[in-house]
C-alpha cells in the first residue's frame, strides 16, 4: 500500500462539498454516518488525491488551507473563474469552498 496524507475537512453540509469538488474533477468514494441523521464523513478523491469532508464539529478547524498540486492548474482556474498566479515553485490559484475554506491549487514548475 502507498502512504499518504488525506486531509479532514471542516464542513457545515459533506454533500454540497462533494459537488463542489466534483467540479474539480473529486468523485465521491464512501459516505458515511453513525446512525441516520448524524453528521456524515465522506471521500472526495481525484486520481490519488484524497479529502474526507466531515460534518463532525470536532474533526478540523475551520478555514484551514489545503494545497493540492495537480497536473492542470489550469482547469481549475477556469472553474473557479480566477487567474493563475506565476510562483517561483509553481503556478497556483487560490479558491474558497462553500464554508469559506481556503484552497492553493498548483501545479509545480518543472
Amino acid at each position: 500500500m502507498d502512504e499518504e496524507v488525506v486531509p479532514v475537512l471542516r464542513m457545515a453540509d459533506a454533500a454540497a462539498a462533494v459537488r463542489w469538488y466534483a467540479r474539480l474533477g473529486c468523485a465521491e468514494q464512501w459516505e458515511h454516518r453513525f446512525e441516520p441523521g448524524l453528521p456524515a464523513s465522506v471521500e472526495a478523491a481525484r486520481g490519488r488525491m484524497r479529502l474526507f469532508p466531515s460534518e463532525h464539529t470536532g474533526d478540523a478547524r475551520p478555514d484551514t488551507p489545503v494545497y493540492p498540486r495537480v497536473a492542470d492548474v489550469d482547469a481549475a482556474a477556469a472553474f473557479g473563474g480566477v487567474r493563475v498566479e506565476e510562483a517561483p515553485w509553481a503556478r497556483e490559484i487560490e479558491l474558497r469552498d462553500p464554508d469559506g475554506n481556503r484552497r492553493r491549487i498548483g501545479t509545480l514548475r518543472g
